[in-house]
C-alpha cells in the first residue's frame, strides 16, 4: 500500500486523457530544447509518471521521443535527464520509433542507459546481440584513467540471461579471467574519499585496511563481507562479480552453452571420493574456466567463514545471512559440476548446518543447504534426514510468519518432487499439517504453489486427515495469529492485525481445557487421525473478521479442487465411501467466516457428484447414511447446495443399472422419505420454525421422486398426485410471494412436464433412466439411432398436454 499523497499523485496520473497528455508533451519539448535545469527535471519526473501509473502503454509524439533520444544520446547532458529520459523510453517499450544506438557512446554510464533501453525492446532487432559485443568490446579495452566498468556488469549479466549464444568462446575466456581478477584479486586496502572540505588534509584522507563485519582488520582477501567507510572500483566490481556468479558458472557448466573444458568427472560421484582431489590443482596451471570455479570455491569458502563473525551493525548482519545463502547456492552448482569440490565442500556445510540450528536469524540458509545434500548426499555417502527434518518441522512451526522463507521451503518442495525419494516424500507427507502453516498465514502467494504440490501429498492414508485439514485452514490461521500474540519472543514490530482486539480468544488459547484442541490443530505432523474441532470454531469466531483470516478462507475453494482432482486418482474400494460421507459431515462443521460456508458448500455439493461418478454404487452402499441426510429438514437450510446435490446423486444412481443389489424395498424407503420431506417445505401451513426451500432443491426433489417411481411403478400414481398438487400450488400467490414469479413458474413447469412424461411409464423409465449403450456420446450425434427420436417424441408430447389424452 502507497502512502495517502502517493495514491492521490497516481489516481491523478492515471485520470489524465490523451489531449491533456499531448499538451503537456509539447511544453516537455519546448524545455528540453531551450533549457536542460531544474525546471526540465521536475517536467520529466511527472512524465515518467504518467506514462508509468497505467497498464496500457501511454503514446508519446514522435517529437517528443526523439528529443528524448537526443537527450539520452547527449554526452554532455546532466546525469539526472538522462536517467529520466531512459526511463520513460522504456516504459514505452517495445516502440518501432526508437533509432537508439550503443554504437558511439562514450560513457560507460551513457552506455548502459542506452542499453537498458534496447534491451527493453525485446531483442525485434537484434539488439541484444548488439548490446552485447559493445558491452564486450569495452572490456577487451584498455580504460581511460577515471573510467568505470561497474555500470556494464548489470548489463552484460542481462545479456548473457536473455542471449547466451551471442557469446563467442574467446570472449567466454576473457570474462572468465576477469571474474577471476574482481572476486580473487581486489584490494585490500579501503578508498581514498572524495576531497573537499575546509578540515580535510592529506594525512586524513589516507587509505586504512579492509575491516571484517566484527571490526577487525582483514586477514585475507576482499570478499562482499569486507567492510570500509570508502570501497575502490575494484571492490565494488568484487560483490557485482559476485552477484552475477551464480547464473555465470550455470550457463558455462558442463550442459551450458559451449563445450566444456573439464573431463567427465563423474567417476568420482560415490563414498571414494580422493582426498588427493582437493590439492590435485596447486600443481598445475588451470585453464580459465576450471581457474574460475577455484576461486569461485575459495571465495564461498571464506564467505562462510565470515558469516561465523559477529557483526557490529544490523546491516552487516542481514548481510551476512544472505551471502550465506548464496555461497551455499554456489557451492551447490560447482559440486554439480565438478564433484571433486564435494570432498573439500562437505566439512564446512556440515559445520554450517551445526551452527544454523543453534542461529534462530538465518533459517532461510537451511533450504538451499537442504537441496545441496538432496543433490550430494548419496554421492558422499550422508545422511541427509536431520536437515530434511529441520526444515520441514522447525521451520514452519516457528518461521510461518516469514513469506519470503515460506516460499522458499514451499518452492523447494515443489521443485524437488521429481526427484525426490521414498523416504523424503514420505518426509513430506508426514510433515503435510506443518506445510500448511505457511500456507494459512500467507495464502494468497502459496496458493498456487500448494495446488502444484497437493497432489504429491495426498494418497490413501492422508486424504481423510488433509482433507479435515484444508477445511479447518481458517481456524488454523486463527490459532496461528493467537499463537504469535501469546509469545514471549518481543517483536519489532506486530505481525498480526493490532487493531482487532480478542481478549477472550487469548484466554481460551491459554486455558488448559481447550489445550489438547489447539495442540491437534498446530500439530507438526500427520497423526492418521481426526478430531472434531467445533468448539474452536465458536471460541475463535470473533477473528473471523481478520483480514488475515478472510484471505485463507478465499483459498480454500481452490484447494479443494485441487485435492479432489488429485484425490480422485488414488480413491478406490471403501475411502471413496469415506470421503463422502466425510464431506456430508464436515458440510455442518465449518468455521463461519464471512462466505466460507457458501463457498466450500458450493465446491463439496460438486465433489460429491464426481465421488458418485466415480463410484456409482457408493449411493447404495452408503444408503443409511444419505436416508438419515436427506430425512432431516435442517439441511436444506444450512447447506441447500449440498443436499440438492445427495438429492439428485439418489435419482441418478439409485436403480439396478448402477448396482444390480438395489431392491423396490430401499427405493421406497428413499421415496417415502424424500416425499415426506418434500411435502413439509411446500404443503405445509408456513412457520417460523420451517426453513424455506429453495426452488432449484424443490424441482430436484420432484424429478427424484419421477426417477425412483419409474423404476417401482406402483409409485407411479402416488407421484402422478403429488406433482398436481405441485403444479396447482406454484399457481397460487403464496409461492409467488414465497419465491418469486419466476421461481414459481419454474416449479409449475417442472411439475407438468414430469407429470406429463409419468403417463407413458415405459417412456419414462427410458427417458429418466437410460442405460449404459444410449448414453454413450455416439447416440446424440447419429440421427437414425432411437433415442433422439424418442427425445423428440416425448418432448412434443410433453409440450402438448392435450395430445396424451385418451380418445
Amino acid at each position: 500500500m502507497f502512502p495517502a499523497g502517493a495514491e492521490s499523485l497516481l489516481h491523478q496520473a492515471r485520470e489524465i486523457q490523451e489531449e491533456e497528455l499531448q499538451r503537456f508533451c509539447f511544453r516537455v519539448c519546448k524545455l528540453l530544447q531551450e533549457d536542460l535545469g531544474p525546471a526540465t527535471v521536475d517536467a520529466l519526473q511527472r512524465l515518467f509518471l504518467i506514462v508509468a501509473a497505467t497498464k496500457y502503454p501511454r503514446r508519446l509524439e514522435k517529437t517528443c521521443v526523439d528529443l528524448l533520444q537526443a537527450t539520452l544520446s547527449l554526452p554532455t547532458c546532466p546525469e539526472q535527464l538522462q536517467v529520466l529520459s531512459a526511463a520513460i523510453l522504456r516504459e514505452m517499450s517495445p516502440s518501432d520509433g526508437l533509432t537508439l544506438s550503443c554504437d558511439h557512446n562514450r560513457s560507460s554510464q551513457q552506455l548502459s542507459l542506452v542499453a537498458s533501453v534496447l534491451l527493453a525492446q525485446g531483442d525485434r532487432k537484434e539488439e541484444v546481440r548488439s548490446v552485447g559485443q559493445r558491452v564486450l568490446t569495452i572490456l577487451e579495452s584498455r580504460q581511460p584513467e577515471g573510467a568505470s566498468l561497474r555500470p556494464l556488469l548489470p548489463i552484460l549479466a542481462k545479456v548473457v540471461g536473455l542471449a547466451p549464444g551471442t557469446l563467442q568462446e574467446d570472449q567466454i575466456t576473457l570474462l572468465s579471467k576477469r571474474l577471476v581478477d574482481w572476486l580473487r584479486y581486489a584490494s585490500v586496502q579501503q578508498g581514498v574519499p572524495h576531497p573537499g572540505g575546509f578540515f580535510s588534509t592529506p594525512r586524513a584522507r589516507q587509505p586504512g585496511p579492509i575491516t571484517e563485519v566484527d571490526g577487525t582488520v582483514a586477514s585475507d582477501f576482499f570478499t562482499v563481507l569486507s567492510t570500509g567507510q570508502h570501497f575502490t572500483e575494484d571492490q565494488w566490481l568484487n560483490a557485482q562479480a559476485f552477484s552475477m556468479l551464480h547464473a555465470w558458472l550455470l550457463l558455462r557448466g558442463p550442459t551450458g552453452m559451449g563445450t566444456p573444458d573439464t573431463d567427465d568427472k563423474s567417476e568420482l560421484e560415490g563414498s571414494t571420493l580422493s582426498v588427493f582431489s582437493a590439492a590435485s590443482t596447486a600443481g598445475r596451471q588451470l585453464p580459465p574456466r576450471e581457474r574460475l570455479r577455484e576461486v569461485a570455491f575459495e571465495y564461498c569458502q571464506r564467505l562462510i567463514e565470515q558469516s561465523n563473525r559477529r557483526a557490529l551493525r544490523k546491516g552487516d548482519s542481514d548481510l551476512q545471512k544472505a551471502c550465506l545463502v548464496e555461497a551455499v547456492r554456489v557451492l551447490d552448482v560447482l559440486c554439480r559440476q565438478d564433484p571433486s569440490f564435494l570432498y573439500r565442500a562437505l566439512s564446512c556445510l556440515k559445520a554450517l548446518h551445526e551452527r544454523l540450528g543453534a542461529d534462530p536469524g538465518s533459517e532461510r540458509a537451511l533450504v538451499p543447504l537442504a537441496q545441496f545434500f538432496l543433490n550430494h548426499g548419496e554421492a558422499a555417502a550422508v545422511d541427509s534426514e536431520a536437515i530434511y527434518q529441520h526444515v520441514f518441522s522447525r521451520l514452519p512451526s516457528e518461521r510461518f510468519h516469514n513469506p519470503m522463507l515460506a516460499f522458499e521451503v514451499v518452492r523447494f518442495c515443489r521443485d524437488n518432487l521429481p526427484v525426490s525419494g521414498p523416504r523424503l516424500l514420505g518426509l513430506l507427507k508426514q510433515s503435510f499439517p506443518n506445510l500448511l502453516k505457511f500456507l494459512a498465514w500467507n495464502s494468497p502467494p502459496l496458493t498456487a504453489e500448494f495446488v502444484a504440490l497437493l497432489p504429491a501429498l495426498v494418497d490413501s492414508g492422508t486424504a481423510v486427515e488433509m482433507l479435515h485439514a484444508l477445511l479447518d485452514l481458517p481456524c488454523l490461521t486463527a490459532a496461528l495469529d493467537l499463537q504469535l500474540r501469546s509469545s514471549p519472543r518481543p517483536h519489532e514490530r506486530p505481525l498480526w492485525d493490532a487493531s482487532l482486539r480478542v481478549p477472550h480468544c487469548l484466554e481460551a488459547f491459554r486455558d488448559p481445557h481447550f489445550q489438547p484442541l489447539f495442540q491437534y490443530l498446530l500439530r507438526t505432523e500427520a497423526c492418521g487421525s481426526a478430531e472434531r474441532l467445533t468448539p474452536l470454531h465458536q471460541l475463535l469466531q470473533p477473528m473471523a473478521s481478520c483480514a488475515r483470516v478472510a484471505q485463507c478462507a478465499a483459498a480454500v475453494p481452490t484447494l479443494l479442487r485441487a485435492f479432489f482432482s488429485a484425490v480422485t486418482q488414488v480413491a478406490v474400494g471403501p475411502l471413496t465411501n469415506q470421503l463422502a460421507l466425510l464431506l456430508l459431515e464436515r458440510s455442518d462443521a465449518l468455521y463461519p467466516a464471512p462466505q466460507y460456508e457458501a463457498r466450500v458448500h458450493r465446491v463439496l455439493s460438486s465433489e460429491f457428484l464426481a465421488l458418485c461418478r466415480l463410484k456409482p454404487s457408493l449411493v447404495l452402499e452408503q444408503a443409511k447414511e444419505l436416508l438419515a441426510f436427506v430425512g432431516n429438514v435442517g439441511s436444506i437450510q444450512s447447506r441447500a447446495d449440498v443436499f440438492t446435490s445427495v438429492v439428485w446423486a439418489v435419482g441418478e444412481y439409485l436403480s439396478v443399472a448402477c448396482d444390480r443389489r438395489c431392491t423396490v424395498e430401499l427405493i421406497n424407503r428413499f421415496f417415502e422419505a424424500l416425499e415426506a420431506l418434500l411435502f413439509e417445505v411446500t404443503q405445509l401451513r408456513p412457520s417460523a420454525d420451517l426453513p424455506r426451500c429453495p426452488p432449484q432443491a424443490i424441482t430436484v426433489l420432484m424429478t427424484t421422486l419421477t426417477k425412483l417411481a419409474s423404476r417401482s411403478q406402483d409409485l407411479i400414481p402416488r407421484v402422478s398426485l403429488f406433482l398436481s398438487k405441485m403444479r396447482t400450488l406454484a399457481q397460487g400467490p403464496a409461492t409467488s410471494a414465497g419465491h418469486g414469479d419466476e421461481a414459481a413458474e419454474a416449479i409449475r413447469t417442472r411439475a407438468t412436464e414430469l407429470r406429463n412424461l409419468l403417463r407413458m411409464p415405459s417412456v419414462a423409465q427410458f427417458v429418466l433412466t437410460p442405460s449404459t449403450e444410449v448414453c454413450q456420446p455416439r447416440y446424440h450425434r447419429d440421427s437414425n439411432t432411437a433415442l433422439p427420436l424418442a427425445l423428440r417424441l416425448v418432448s412434443r408430447l410433453v409440450e402438448k398436454e392435450s395430445g396424451l389424452q385418451p380418445g
